[in-house]
């Protein structure tokens, strides 16, 4: 099994940059792809970022240009910096990821609680 935990979630200004930090414990190993959603109340969860096996990044039209994913392969931490963020950032990011057999449906299997991030309108 997976174990992720997210971190560094918090209120911020419009304008404003923040960074998250997921850090995974457990099998590691069996992680293939992994990246960032996030949610608010009422809404869809949405994928945002996400860090595949081949080190390709894709983004959300609705983050690009704006948000950053990286790791840390060693001590298997992802990050995910934000810069410019505004009220429609406002929710609750999960860091998740999926095993190589789960790619091909799609599935992301692990996830973590999820941090909070609040942009006031």
């Amino acid at each position: 099994q997976v174990q992720l935990v997210e971190s560094g979630g918090r209120s911020v200004g419009y304008g404003g940059s923040l960074t998250l930090s997921c850090t995974a414990s457990g099998q590691t190993d069996l992680i293939a792809s992994w990246g960032w959603f996030r949610q608010a109340p009422g809404k869809q969860r949405e994928g945002i970022a996400v860090f595949d096996s081949f080190r390709t990044k894709t983004y959300a039209n609705s983050v690009k240009g704006r948000f950053t994913i990286s790791e840390d392969s060693a001590k298997k931490i992802l990050y995910l910096q934000m810069t410019d963020l505004r009220f429609d950032d406002t929710a609750r990011y999960y860091c998740a990821a999926a095993r190589r057999e789960s790619l091909a449906r799609g599935d992301f299997e692990y996830w973590g609680q999820g941090s909070q991030v609040t942009v006031p309108d």
